[in-house]
């Protein structure tokens, strides 16, 4: 982990590295991530990705540097077993994986389209079992069981998903992980908080449980369903979590999944860690993203939101191009992103400054505070920003045209 210092492509507080603060982190050496925009994110309702999308997709996320993509469920369709086998065939850099349930009929047509690994979800929520399955905790062990066996015969580095992990009786888990690790180990083991419903603190206890139990790496899988996606990810990761799940642009059912730019800038920045992952194209896929699917992100959404450096208050308006680290804690160039400000009933002095600058245009003091009241005025009246062609007529009864 890197020492912090405030540069000139972020500020974020320095309190983040004191060493009361990152003696409680059990960071391993080499975090991966894990990317299953592919399959989670289609899940997203009314999504759906065509096979040339899904390989376009595949080859942004390893110009990203993902170490890992998962491309898809072969059960789901035959274009999807196709466009898995394409996308292993493009010959990423990127270890591609595929996303099964515990059958043995999954694991074969998994194998057959060439992946490297393979992610096998078997469910473990109490309310999963109860109210939706009907299992008893010992068709989970049976069931699981088979499947790492066969997922292992056919070369595929295996993780079990026990799904829903998070609202498992914990007496169940347990005998759960010390079976499968007796009879069949898979390569690594899942954490998964499928409702999105533990705390940070509830995943960190988790994680050191799982890997005490089988000594494995463990992967963190998360939604966002009370908005802690990233935190808990992030909890996972400081506690020991070798692999972290992502969605671009944080898709998925529901509130979606832990989203990959954000788990990207706050591994660099928030923690100092040095990584490689490419920024500038994590922004640029989360738009192709958003083109391709028609899902749209929020206008304040971390890190890729198009309002993030759009800034109408009066206050700081000078600074905002000049000095943007005194308003954001990303400067927006370090994301290929500028800052923006717009027009409204929040503006100020400043603001008419910086915009008559732009436009290279001289007014008097007085007439400044003139045409300020009437932006106010406009955006109180409209409800809504003073357009640039709305603030050019404004403007032209002070400078006669």
């Amino acid at each position: 982990m890197s020492k912090w210092k405030n540069n000139d492509k972020w500020w974020v507080s320095s309190f983040n590295f004191k060493d009361e603060v990152t003696k409680q982190f059990e960071f391993k050496d080499n975090i991966q991530i894990h990317d299953a925009t592919l399959r989670d994110g289609e899940q997203t309702p009314g999504v759906v990705m065509r096979k040339h999308e899904k390989v376009e997709i595949a080859k942004r996320l390893a110009e990203v540097g993902v170490e890992r993509i998962e491309a898809g469920m072969p059960a789901v369709s035959a274009e999807d077993r196709d466009a898995i086998a394409e996308i292993k065939k493009a010959g990423l850099n990127s270890k591609i994986f595929s996303f099964v349930r515990a059958k043995e009929e999954d694991l074969i047509m998994t194998k057959e389209c060439g992946v490297d690994g393979v992610i096998i979800e078997v469910p473990i929520g109490k309310p999963k079992l109860e109210m939706q399955f009907k299992w008893e905790i010992d068709r989970v062990i049976n069931d699981s069981i088979a499947a790492i066996r066969k997922a292992k015969e056919l070369g595929l580095y295996t993780v079990y998903f026990p799904y829903d992990t998070t609202r498992a009786d914990e007496a169940d888990l347990e005998k759960v992980l010390v079976e499968i690790m007796k009879e069949t180990p898979p390569d690594s083991v899942g954490l998964v908080d499928t409702m999105g419903s533990a705390l940070p603190a509830t995943i960190s206890y988790m994680t050191k449980l799982i890997n005490s139990i089988t000594g494995l790496p463990v992967e963190i899988h998360t939604h966002n369903d009370f908005g802690l996606a990233l935190a808990n990810s992030l909890s996972a990761l400081t506690s020991g979590a070798s692999v972290v799940h992502t969605c671009v642009n944080g898709m998925g059912e529901r509130t979606g999944n832990c989203s990959l730019e954000e788990v990207i800038v706050a591994l660099k920045v928030l923690f100092g860690l040095e990584t490689d992952y490419d920024i500038e194209k994590a922004v640029e896929l989360s738009q192709y993203l958003e083109d391709i699917t028609g899902y749209k992100m929020a206008m304040n959404k971390p890190i890729v939101g198009k309002g993030n450096f759009t800034r109408e208050s009066g206050i700081g308006a000078d600074a905002l191009l000049n000095t943007p680290l005194a308003m954001f804690a990303l400067n927006p160039s370090f994301l290929g992103r500028a800052p923006k400000l717009v027009l409204g009933k929040k503006s100020g002095l400043a603001s008419i400054n910086v915009k008559l600058n732009e436009m290279g245009i001289e007014l008097d003091d007085e007439k400044k505070r003139l045409l300020l009241n009437d932006v106010k005025n406009a955006g109180l009246e409209k409800k809504r920003l003073v357009s640039d062609e709305e603030f050019l007529e404004l403007l032209s009864k002070y400078r006669g045209s």
